[in-house]
């Protein structure tokens, strides 16, 4: 039987953070670690019995990965900090995680990021995360990013259609994002792939094994 493995996830306090904790805390493989800001975000996720760690993605975090066999990057600042937080706090967590020797880094990108002048008023957002990924990418970890449609509150629908790139823009529910980054912590998953995801048919298991 093999141990479950740590799975860091930065942005646990986010919509989509909180859903990757429970799906975490929920499977058999793997046991989350909220990385928060706030005592009181803290206070949370230990209520729920999840291991917590404080940690800004702006200071150092080489204390937040100690424990870290994988790592999820879903944090962001909504348009308020996307050099600090979207990019250069997801390059810092890169530097660190390979530092520690985390197994995996899943990195929770957007459509778009490949080619950020599609959008104005999401320019800067995209460039952020181009930048971000283009750092994953050269960082020597395993990794997958995954680069999802404009983000809706639906519930989950468990199916989602996934491409290296789509023609379409879309959308695709934060908790079948949630699902997707969980399923691709798997070592042989999505090796090294940057693919995108829209909501569609087809069951996230099959998808990201196909």
């Amino acid at each position: 039987m093999s141990k479950e493995k740590n799975v860091l996830v930065a942005g646990a306090n986010g919509t989509t953070g909180r859903i990757i904790i429970n799906l975490l805390k929920e499977s058999k493989n793997y046991q989350p670690i909220a990385m928060v800001r706030k005592q009181e975000q803290k206070d949370y996720f230990e209520k729920e019995n999840i291991m917590t760690v404080m940690a800004d993605l702006e200071e150092d975090l080489d204390h937040a990965v100690k424990n870290a066999d994988k790592v999820i990057f879903a944090a962001g600042s909504k348009g308020k900090n996307v050099i600090g937080v979207d990019q250069e706090g997801a390059k810092k967590l890169t530097d660190a995680a390979k530092k520690a020797g985390a197994g995996k880094f899943v990195m929770l990108s957007s459509m778009g990021a490949d080619n950020p002048s599609i959008s104005d008023e999401l320019q800067d957002y995209l460039k952020a995360k181009q930048n971000a990924d283009n750092y994953l990418k050269a960082s020597g970890l395993e990794y997958s990013i995954v680069r999802p449609g404009s983000l809706t509150d639906d519930g989950a629908s468990g199916k989602i259609q996934l491409k290296e790139k789509f023609e379409n823009q879309g959308s695709i529910s934060r908790a079948d994002v949630a699902k997707t980054l969980v399923e691709v912590l798997d070592d042989d998953v999505r090796k090294n792939q940057v693919f995108e995801i829209l909501s569609g048919e087809t069951p996230i298991e099959k998808a990201v094994r196909s």
